[in-house]
């Protein structure tokens, strides 16, 4: 099984590939999908983590790092 869009695609949309973040914010559009929110690129797919990816490797999501000082 081929995954489309690829990892080496999905790890550039996040900050120094960081592997965790990119599952976390996929994570949390497909809940937001799954619960019929409307997706916001075409997918052929009715996943929901399949849309979320989509989303995040056309640019259409993102996420804001938290600045974090001690």
């Amino acid at each position: 099984m081929i995954i489309k869009p690829g990892i080496s695609t999905l790890e550039k949309c996040v900050d120094d590939g960081c592997r965790y973040v990119l599952v976390t914010v996929a994570a949390k559009r497909a809940r937001m999908l799954a619960k019929d929110e409307e997706c916001l690129v075409a997918c052929e797919s009715e996943n929901p983590v399949t849309k979320a990816v989509t989303e995040l490797a056309s640019g259409k999501i993102g996420y804001k790092a938290a600045d974090t000082q001690i």
